[in-house]
């Protein structure tokens, strides 16, 4: 199975607005609610691509109840550590049409709770009998507040450990400590890439992040594509149009192919179009975690790699 780790877990709603008036009172037309934060998002869609997956991470109180019954609910596998602090919400304003150009979204992320050191030597605990069973870990999305910016590092080095394949999807000190654990991909978008090694393009700064312990560094560039920077070489995938719709979740289908193509130990140029793919895919769906399958098979075949 492939495990995903969201120490960050969250509930997250989306309100989808035929035109949001963000200066005016808005109905809303649709609500989602269901568990998201990045790991889960990139479970869903492994899911939904008929991969075995088993979510794991931190949640806690009637928020994190929530989280958990959303999860059975959906059929997704799940073995979270139970916080004493409430999980967090996020909510997404998205709009489904708009008179004045392209549709927009906005995200507001809550910061989430405060975890102890007991509670995330529970969950190191619990991580490491997980490993046992995995074939690959996904370890995404922000840090609550307690845990040392060191923390992905210290989970990709103990999967390395344990053989298993580690994909860090961070931004800020997280990202920056990130190939300290040589985990097998690190996946920033361009504007984190940035934040974590400002100097020098994207493909000189992946190339930093390789020399300090990555195995890879795949970058997404929005409808620019991706950039990965690998042992087998440097690799463009370029999209054939950019898709309009709700961002939100984009970054997460995309680890989902990385993930995918670790475990089939796919060639990086198949690896980096379903990627791709699945990124633009999750563009065209309404709510994180999902994608668009006619839009995936469309732009799957037509992307460019160099």
């Amino acid at each position: 199975m492939i495990l995903t780790v969201t120490l960050n877990a969250a509930l997250d709603v989306t309100y989808q607005v035929p035109d949001v008036d963000w200066d005016g009172v808005n109905r809303v037309r649709t609500v989602h609610r269901r568990a998201g934060g990045k790991g889960v998002n990139v479970a869903r869609v492994l899911q939904a691509l008929g991969q075995e997956v088993l979510v794991t991470g931190l949640a806690g109180g009637p928020t994190g109840q929530a989280i958990e019954a959303d999860l059975r609910a959906a059929g997704l596998p799940s073995a979270l550590v139970e916080v004493a602090a409430d999980a967090r919400t996020t909510l997404v304003v998205s709009e489904t049409s708009s008179e004045y150009g392209p549709r927009r979204a906005a995200l507001f992320n809550e910061p989430g709770p405060k975890v102890t050191e007991h509670e995330l030597r529970n969950f190191v605990k619990k991580y490491e009998a997980l490993l046992a069973q995995a074939r690959a870990v996904v370890l995404s999305g922000s840090l609550p507040k307690g845990l040392p910016s060191d923390t992905y590092a210290t989970l990709a080095a103990l999967a390395a450990e344990h053989g298993v394949p580690a994909i860090v999807d961070a931004d800020g000190d997280p990202l920056r400590h990130a190939p300290k654990g040589r985990p097998a991909i690190v996946k920033p978008n361009a504007e984190e890439l940035a934040r974590a090694v400002p100097d020098g393009t994207p493909a000189e700064a992946a190339a930093r992040l390789r020399a300090q312990g990555a195995g890879s560094v795949v970058v997404s560039m929005g409808a620019e594509g991706l950039l990965a920077v690998t042992p087998e070489g440097t690799f463009r995938a370029r999209m054939p149009y950019r898709v309009e719709g709700n961002p939100t979740g984009a970054g997460d289908s995309l680890v989902a192919g990385l993930a995918l193509g670790l475990v089939e130990s796919a060639t990086w140029p198949d690896r980096l179009r379903r990627a791709a793919a699945l990124g633009a895919a999750a563009v065209a769906a309404p709510v994180a975690g999902e994608f668009d399958r006619d839009v995936y098979a469309d732009t799957h075949a037509q992307i460019v790699i160099t």
